[in-house]
């Protein structure tokens, strides 16, 4: 019986030592691929689930043992596994993770180039408000007409004179040429289509000045929804894209915005 005891006391405390010296640490440093840090780190040792973070220098310690796998991980870098061998606890381990790259997504073009640099440029530059302004006035432009069309007719005065009907005095003849030039020559006021309304509105931002509005804090998008008001409110392309005058269509356009101004917001006001 003490024979027993005695074997039982060396017995027990050799199991306990070993153990003991079963479990280790193993520590290190995780930088990036260029030495930068890149804390916190997430250190599992995936063999018994323990898991740490590293510090603001870089540095972990995590309980091991021989022949435990530590897995590093990373948010946006690529995670690396470490088997740790006997030699790995008497220095520090140095790891170092990549990078991940990035993927950007796919950009779509649904607009079909034409082969017109200047259209192609214009419609790939324009931003959603400016598509959608254009949108409203080509729909404004494909209505409905609320005038007539002027008759194309040939009027009478232009058949000729019919020298079989009575005398007239050569007086009379020259005063009836001279009305009918003046008549002939006169530009008829109709409505303008979209062409002609995008023509003139172009035309508009190509010679007037338009400093006024510039000055008021209005880009070119803002401008553009003026131009549009400006021509719905003031009929300006019916009445002077036949005959545009300088003066007169900047004056039109200083009594549209007096107008305007007073319902949209603007800078410097």
């Amino acid at each position: 019986m003490r024979t027993y005891l005695k074997q039982s006391l060396y017995t027990v405390p050799f199991f306990v030592s070993a153990e003991a010296f079963s479990q280790q640490q193993a520590k290190g440093i995780v930088t990036g691929t260029e030495k930068t840090m890149i804390n916190p780190v997430l250190v599992i040792n995936i063999s018994t689930h323990k898991s740490t973070l590293s510090d603001a220098s870089g540095q972990f310690i995590i309980e091991a043992s021989e022949n435990d796998e530590l897995r590093f991980v990373k948010e946006g870098y690529y995670r690396i596994d470490k088997k740790i061998e006997k030699e790995d606890f008497g220095s520090s381990l140095m790891i170092s993770l990549e990078k991940a790259e990035i993927e950007i997504p796919e950009v779509r073009i649904a607009y079909r180039p034409t082969g017109n640099l200047e259209r192609d440029n214009r419609h790939l530059n324009e931003s959603r408000k400016i598509v959608s302004l254009r949108s409203e006035l080509d729909e404004y432009m494909k209505s409905p007409l609320i005038e007539a069309l002027p008759d194309n007719t040939v009027s009478k005065t232009f058949t000729g004179h019919d020298y079989h009907v009575g005398q007239v005095s050569l007086l009379g003849v020259l005063d009836a040429a001279v009305g009918l030039f003046k008549k002939a020559t006169e530009l008829k006021i109709t409505k303008a289509n979209y062409l002609e309304t995008q023509d003139f509105i172009k035309r508009i931002k190509e010679e007037v000045d338009l400093q006024f509005l510039k000055k008021f804090g209005m880009d070119e998008e803002q401008i553009d929804k003026f131009l549009i008001y400006a021509n719905d409110n003031r009929t300006m392309a019916k009445k002077y894209r036949k005959n545009f005058k300088m003066d007169v269509v900047e004056f039109e356009l200083k009594v549209a915005f007096a107008e305007y101004k007073k319902t949209h917001k603007l800078d410097n006001l």
